[in-house]
């Protein structure tokens, strides 16, 4: 037998699909905003508006619906995790993804439209693991102090057990 799914989340938002595929596919590399289904007259919705689309976000394919309010809300339950190779992509990424919305701890943030993210360097993980229990303790001390993760904070932090 041979599959051929393929697997893509689905965002629902209140009215603000079209605005949320234009964020993201501006911040991203490899982003583009694919087929927006739009309300015609007989749709419950404003004519013209848009009613579903997707939209792909450095290569990965998301569906959206503009559902209406009642579950147009975003938890931290779900959240898109961004690996990054160096500060100054966790910066970049940073900036971009948390203006209009809000930082939290330890790398999260949300989004203008609610959206959990969580930029995470490489460096952090390396760190984590570290083979000396006391090195890697005193990075993850460091980390859960911060809003965005900075690695030289991180490293400093580590290096000052030695």
């Amino acid at each position: 037998m041979t599959l051929t799914t393929s697997i893509s989340p689905c965002l629902w938002f209140d009215d603000q699909l079209e605005q949320a595929a234009e964020f993201y596919t501006k911040i991203f590399p490899r982003s583009s905003i694919g087929h927006l289904a739009r309300y015609g007259d007989a749709g419950p919705g404003q004519p013209g508006t848009v009613m579903a689309g997707e939209f792909t976000i450095d290569g990965m394919t998301f569906r959206g619906i503009n559902g209406g309010p009642m579950y147009a809300e975003f938890t931290e339950a779900i959240s898109f995790s961004i690996a990054c190779s160096d500060q100054t992509e966790v910066d970049y990424y940073w900036d971009s993804l948390v203006d209009g919305g809000e930082e939290s701890m330890c790398g999260w943030l949300k989004d203008r439209f609610g959206l959990s993210w969580q930029i995470v360097p490489n460096r952090l993980y390396e760190l984590l693991g570290d083979p000396d229990p006391a090195r890697a303790n005193a990075a993850q001390g460091a980390m859960l102090q911060m809003r965005k993760i900075v690695v030289a904070d991180l490293e400093a932090a580590a290096d000052a057990v030695d």
